[in-house]
């Protein structure tokens, strides 16, 4: 069975596919410190814990923190006895060309999302990730990545607009009731929730507009369901897009082995 691991910034999430589905998903923090022993030692108790019986025979990794990879190498090598595939590395092969310029260093994340995408949907894609960042890849007719935008996360606005400003408070972020708040708290959720609806709405027109072209739109990450409800933004809304472009790697790798 494959071991898919997508670490990002805030979270990382290990996933067991076993062929045909996901069969177990975990979520820790992502903290570079932790060492392929405590990787272990936190994943085999939670299988145990969930009487999950599985043979892991490969694993892939995809992740923004580049200093965790190290130990996720000597994870997979030390105790499923394997060389782990490593999105963004030479010899991890992708089913499809990023065309950026030259020298330029892609987010691996942006292109399991670019694979995940065009297997799904076909091309002409605007993949928007609600991340740490808030995150726009343009996935062309023929499956290529090339390029897209970067916002700051919507908890990270949030979090800076704490930090910034002493009075006021740190609020989570849900749909307001009303564009005008009427206290400290519904203002910051007004702000935030309506500013990222046109954020991606402006964004996204503009990506069209270049392109020249219909264009679907799909969400994933943490806060897209929230942003879903919101005025028809996006045509789909998928949930498990990075682990199902893990998927898609793994095999294009395999078949050419």
């Amino acid at each position: 069975m494959l071991l898919a691991i997508d670490c990002g910034n805030t979270n990382t999430v290990f996933s067991i596919w076993n062929g045909s589905e996901f069969i177990a998903t975990w979520r820790t923090a992502t903290e570079h410190t932790r060492t392929a022993d405590q990787y272990y030692v936190w994943l085999s108790t939670l299988m145990k814990f969930q009487q999950i019986e599985a043979e892991i025979t490969d694993v892939i990794i995809s992740s923004t923190v580049p200093r965790v990879v190290f130990n996720l190498r000597v994870f997979a090598d030390r105790y499923f006895d394997c060389r782990p595939y490593v999105v963004g590395r030479d010899d991890c092969l992708l089913p499809v060309d990023v065309r950026v310029d030259e020298g330029t260093q892609v987010g691996p994340d942006r292109l399991v999302n670019t694979v995940a995408g065009f297997d799904l949907y076909g091309g002409d894609l605007i993949l928007v990730d609600f991340g740490t960042a808030t995150t726009f890849d343009v996935v062309a007719t023929d499956g290529a990545y090339i390029g897209g935008s970067i916002a700051p996360g919507v908890n990270l606005s949030l979090e800076a607009l704490h930090q910034a400003a002493a009075a006021l408070p740190h609020v989570d972020i849900s749909k307001p009731q009303k564009v005008i708040g009427t206290n400290t708290v519904a203002c910051m959720q007004s702000g935030v929730f309506w500013g990222y609806v046109g954020l991606v709405r402006e964004i996204c027109d503009r990506i069209k507009a270049e392109r020249d072209r219909p264009m679907k739109v799909i969400s994933t990450g943490g806060l897209a369901p929230l942003f879903q409800q919101s005025h028809a933004l996006f045509d789909a809304f998928e949930d498990d897009l990075t682990m199902h472009g893990l998927t898609v790697i793994y095999r294009h790798n395999k078949d050419k082995t």
